[in-house]
């Protein structure tokens, strides 16, 4: 399910027909010394999670991946992986749908979203052994069926595109992010990469509220500064975050 300039570059797939979590499935790999550039993959998971340790459903004929890489880049960079992941997932998600922004617009720091109801998101964690950084990047994307229980709207993309699958998302997504990742990691990289982000980005100019550990926040999203954190313009001034939950409309 890798295409052939993706295997070229080194990266490989692991398919389980059941796991606790991908993440997990990396996480074991990267402490037998697996290499990176290791895409796995699971039909179902019965422990995923999001953001902050939240369960996510994982209900079959969506897809479940993980992407293992060992030593991507400096740790301080390793938020912007999000970055290129999310225009991984757009791309990917486009070249399925027909779709473009705004209509398919990412939602900082990690959704996907169409029609401004959320179809895919992505979690990016960190973890040094033996003085070497590495990165696991999790993306759970709805395909054929999409959670009807959540506080915000939710879709999926076989309602946008016909024939939609997880092996042929799989095939996109796996070819985007070499594309984008490649492209990120030439010098001055995330210039380009922020301002590709910005186009497709969910909310620009609009008026959100970030919860922060310190208390919710509103102002207007004004973009992201060179480093990748939201600048929010809220009446006591612009103010630079670093992460947080983003909520929008009758949410905020």
């Amino acid at each position: 399910m890798l295409g052939e300039a993706v295997r070229s570059a080194g990266y490989r797939l692991i398919v389980r027909d059941e796991v606790a979590s991908t993440m997990e499935e990396a996480r074991l790999a990267l402490g037998q010394g697996d290499p990176g550039k290791l895409w796995i993959v699971a039909r179902s998971q019965n422990a995923g999670r999001g953001r902050h340790g939240r369960q996510w459903g994982s209900p079959p004929g969506n897809l479940y991946a993980s992407l293992l890489l060992v030593a991507p880049c400096e740790p301080v960079l390793a938020p912007q992986l999000g970055f290129v992941a999310g225009l991984a997932l757009h791309d990917a998600a486009a070249a399925l749908t027909g779709l473009s922004a705004p209509r398919l617009a990412l939602k900082w720091p990690n959704d996907l979203l169409i029609d401004r109801a959320k179809s895919a998101g992505l979690l990016l964690e960190g973890e040094s052994r033996a003085g070497q950084f590495s990165v696991i990047i999790g993306l759970g994307v709805n395909i054929a069926s999409s959670p009807q229980d959540t506080p915000y709207a939710a879709t999926h993309l076989a309602e946008h595109a016909q024939g939609a699958s997880v092996e042929r998302l799989l095939v996109a997504l796996a070819e985007a992010w070499h594309r984008r990742f490649s492209a990120w990691s030439l010098p001055g990289g995330f210039g380009p990469t922020r301002a590709a982000w910005l186009e497709r980005a969910a909310f620009l100019g609009e008026t959100v509220t970030l919860r922060l550990p310190e208390g919710p926040v509103s102002g207007r999203f004004h973009g992201l500064d060179p480093a990748g954190r939201l600048e929010l313009d809220t009446t006591a001034g612009r103010r630079v975050i670093d992460a947080g939950d983003l909520f929008f409309g009758a949410q905020a």
